[in-house]
């Protein structure tokens, strides 16, 4: 069993910052630094750098120690940062967090292993092996969409108690597992520090007790998942139901584009946004990502204006 790294807590508004690019697909680094300066201005408590929505997946290792480089740099240390490590088996994840964590990642979250056939046992000791390799805290990332295999409660709530995990990022769709995940964490005194990643549900999430959430679409626009969470922190669940409501028609957004991936379809729409609100200067996607439709833009720009989120933002 590993000895725990230091406790850090992530929770609030912790959104996963996305990846703005250049034309040409190099990494946009004046429009991240410009992003990152706009989410703590906002009033997030964390940044989730390489992520889903920071389209981390088609970067090399290069690149990525590269983003997080500007994203601590950005932050000046205002916030933590936790910092994907997404690959195959644990020694390249191992490898690939040590060298996010000399870039300034203070937590690493990594999903469980992919491509591999693996029993529940082995799952475990993926996890307990990697946080024993690494001198910054552990988080489990629940994303069976991507990982095609789902993280059991049990296993969970056992690494916890271990150790071995600080938290978990549950970006599992599994409203129902989330809080059974919720009730068997408390029962064994919250070993785990647990984040949602279902954005449009924020407000009964915060009710059942989850520590913070991880919204992709606070990309373009977080100030709204702030006043949601300090709403629900103070019991005021009439304003948080009521901004729930308002972020879920923008987040409508993912809606208008039609026929494309997963990764285009969603942040595609979140960079198409972005844009259109003078966030990043480009929307370009990823090497081999499909770009939107003028059609499918210009019906995020009319969500935008209903809400009054249109002019530009200066």
């Amino acid at each position: 069993m590993p000895s725990p790294a230091p406790a850090l807590s992530f929770s609030g508004v912790v959104p996963p910052v996305a990846t703005p690019l250049l034309p040409d697909g190099t990494i946009d680094h004046a429009s991240l630094t410009r992003l990152v300066e706009r989410l703590i201005g906002e009033g997030v408590s964390g940044l989730f750098a390489l992520g889903s929505t920071g389209e981390t997946a088609y970067f090399t290792d290069d690149q990525r120690v590269e983003l997080l480089q500007t994203i601590v740099a950005a932050n000046a240390g205002r916030v933590p940062v936790i910092a994907g490590a997404i690959e195959l088996t644990a020694p390249r994840i191992i490898e690939t967090a040590r060298r996010l964590a000399a870039a300034g990642a203070q937590a690493i979250v990594t999903t469980a292993p992919l491509y591999t056939l693996n029993s529940p046992a082995e799952v475990a000791a993926h996890f307990r092996t990697i946080a024993a390799a690494i001198d910054v805290p552990l988080w489990a990332y629940d994303v069976p969409v991507r990982v095609h295999s789902k993280l059991g409660i049990d296993l969970l709530v056992q690494l916890g108690r271990e150790g071995v995990i600080q938290g978990v990022k549950d970006s599992s769709g599994d409203d129902v597992g989330f809080r059974r995940l919720i009730a068997a964490n408390e029962a064994a005194g919250r070993p785990l520090q647990l984040l949602t990643g279902h954005e449009v549900v924020v407000d009964a999430m915060a009710l059942v007790g989850a520590a913070g959430v991880v919204p992709g679409l606070a990309n373009v626009e977080a100030a709204g998942y702030v006043r949601l969470w300090a709403a629900a922190q103070r019991g005021d669940w009439a304003t948080a139901r009521a901004e729930q409501e308002r972020i879920n028609r923008l987040f409508d957004i993912v809606f208008q584009p039609q026929g494309l991936s997963g990764d285009a379809t969603g942040v595609g729409a979140f960079k198409a946004a972005m844009h259109a609100r003078g966030i990043i200067d480009h929307a370009a996607m990823a090497d081999t990502v499909e770009p939107l439709t003028p059609e499918a833009v210009a019906g995020i720009r009319t969500i935008l204006d209903e809400l009054g989120l249109l002019p530009v933002a200066v």
